[in-house]
């Protein structure tokens, strides 16, 4: 199993068996990306590090833009790349057969992976929580737990304690 998707050095944030990430790692994961953070407006860098069930890390960065309202977080970055990366190679299907004249217009969205937990870094401030919007987008994906750095040591949060009443698919 590789740690994050995108390949990475050899480092302390690498993991040390191919077992689930420690919290401690994916805090590792998310800090390493928060050093990748495109922030020239507001200085403040932030990582994430979503830990997926079917044992993958996908990583994101907060990505700013001089029109501060297309600017995008690091927890829907890392959400973006989980679903456009598609599933892991333990989870490969076989390619879908070309488009032919009698195929069906579009087919039916896949399978989106559950995030297990979503461990964010902002290299400014501690503990980091996700943004409304973020929390939202990670309710889509059925995330489970949030980590933060505490004064000693990472902190785990359950995803209903940060979103309560939360509005998802089961609602339309």
């Amino acid at each position: 199993m590789q740690y994050p998707s995108d390949p990475a050095p050899a480092s302390p944030s690498s993991p040390s068996s191919p077992s689930s990430p420690s919290d401690a790692e994916l805090l590792a994961f998310s800090r390493e990306a928060a050093h990748k953070a495109y922030a020239p407006y507001s200085g403040f860098p932030v990582g994430a590090a979503l830990l997926l069930d079917d044992g993958r890390v996908v990583t994101g960065c907060n990505v700013e833009n001089a029109s501060y309202g297309l600017g995008i977080c690091a927890e829907r970055t890392a959400a973006t790349r989980m679903i456009a990366e598609g599933p892991g190679p333990d989870t490969l299907d076989a390619p879908d057969a070309p488009d032919t004249p009698d195929a069906p217009d579009a087919p039916d969205a896949p399978d989106a992976p559950t995030i297990l937990a979503v461990a964010v870094t902002g290299l400014k401030a501690s503990p980091c929580f996700p943004c409304g919007a973020c929390r939202q987008v990670l309710h889509e994906f059925g995330c489970q737990r949030v980590i933060v750095e505490g004064d000693t040591g990472p902190e785990s949060h359950p995803f209903t304690d940060i979103l309560p009443f939360a509005f998802g698919p089961g609602d339309l």
